[in-house]
């Protein structure tokens, strides 16, 4: 753990055990632990307390490109077309997923249940007990890039929900510029959405309203209704491709590749703020307590306030773009494909706010990406221009994992 000096305002240590670009960055429920996931083929485990690293996890034949973090256990998938979970106490690999054909790019965890989506075009759903194969959910024309998790009893009041009929969906998002809804239980499609005409990068479920909304490289946000799968709206103001959302109080922040985060009210979709700050592609974004931060490929961290959009902060000390970011107990935590994790300070911009009167709403900064050729997840490529014409289902899959590498 290097934590040497930095002139940087709020910086605490700089942590750079990794030998590769770290392309995930997990933080356990509990708030004790973080997972950084590296191109190195690595996944560290790091105590938020003391900041020290004390569990390596390896194992994977190639690079990690995803992960996820529970109290007592953590899931990795990688470029070896494998999911691994892991004991944290040990560091111990306990069971190993396989099935997949090409790249792992994303594993989902949620109510005990395991999913994984690959560039071989199928999710797959896992036993997290022995690493069995459950469920293979096979119909997109290209890689899935995105995955989510709801039950029909989410959308229901509780008072009419029937607990022997509630069903598991999955969401899928594809590069094949489609989403679809599967029922998890026979591996069904339930419903596929039609109308994005690039690939489909990220997704956000707003469960209360039973919405869904959608980014995609054709430079839109797309809403949804969970329970008859109609469009019900299209959300049209970025210059470039969506690559990043986060819900949050009846607001939509959307980072896209044209160097902004759009600020939409979920009710209307009326863009209300555009923030104008970074110098490349949004990459990241959360929102906390009324602080927006993001992560950008012009290798700053940003932090904006909710409420009236004004840049309260930079945080400069990385030298490639920020793939992730994580906020505990008024620390930031940002992790780059320049192979380290950093960590701030961010109490003073909480302390200013109280000080201020100020407290929640919505917006922050912008983007295009300065990203390096290997950089195999995270954002995806440039992205600056729209999609012409229709996607393409007969991609082969060489070419389609690399149109989704960062320049």
């Amino acid at each position: 753990m290097g934590s040497g000096a930095s002139k940087s305002k709020g910086i605490k240590k700089v942590c750079a055990h990794h030998r590769g670009g770290i392309n995930w960055l997990s933080l356990s429920p509990d708030g004790k632990y973080l997972l950084t996931c590296s191109e190195d083929g690595t996944a560290r485990l790091w105590e938020t307390t003391g900041q020290q690293c004390f569990t390596v996890f390896q194992g994977h034949e190639n690079y990690i490109t995803h992960g996820h973090l529970e109290n007592d256990v953590a899931y990795t998938c990688s470029a070896d077309h494998t999911v691994r979970k892991w004991n944290i106490v040990t560091g111990n690999c306990t069971h190993i997923f396989r099935g997949h054909t090409s790249t792992v790019n994303k594993v989902l965890v949620t109510r005990g249940c395991v999913f994984s989506g690959s560039y071989d075009r199928t999710a797959r759903y896992w036993s997290s007990d022995g690493g069995r194969l459950l469920q293979e959910f096979r119909g997109h024309r290209n890689s899935v890039l995105a995955l989510a998790h709801f039950s029909s009893q989410d959308l229901q009041p509780e008072s009419e929900s029937d607990s022997e009929q509630n069903q598991d969906f999955l969401v899928t998002a594809s590069s094949d510029c489609t989403v679809k809804l599967w029922l998890v239980q026979d591996g069904r499609c339930y419903h596929t959405l039609r109308g994005h005409k690039g690939a489909v990068l990220c997704m956000a479920l707003d469960i209360p309203s039973k919405t869904l909304f959608t980014g995609s490289t054709d430079h839109t946000v797309r809403c949804w209704d969970l329970t008859t799968g109609g469009q019900t709206r299209v959300l049209q103001d970025h210059q470039g491709s969506v690559v990043c959302l986060e819900l949050v109080n009846r607001h939509l922040y959307t980072g896209s590749a044209d160097r902004t985060v759009k600020s939409w009210l979920t009710a209307s979709g009326k863009c209300v703020h555009t923030f104008k700050a970074h110098k490349h592609t949004v990459s990241t974004i959360k929102d906390h307590d009324g602080i927006l931060f993001t992560g950008s490929g012009d290798s700053c961290a940003r932090a904006f306030d909710t409420k009236s959009g004004a840049l309260r902060r930079v945080f400069k000390g990385h030298t490639f773009i920020i793939n992730c970011l994580q906020v505990h107990n008024k620390v930031l935590y940002t992790a780059s494909h320049d192979g380290t994790m950093r960590i701030w300070d961010v109490k003073g911009l909480y302390n200013e706010k109280t000080s201020r009167g100020s407290h929640c709403a919505g917006s922050a900064g912008s983007s295009l990406a300065q990203m390096r050729k290997n950089n195999r997840v995270g954002c995806v490529q440039a992205l600056n221009e729209p999609t012409r014409g229709r996607c393409s289902g007969e991609e082969h899959e060489s070419r389609e994992r690399g149109s989704l590498e960062l320049i």
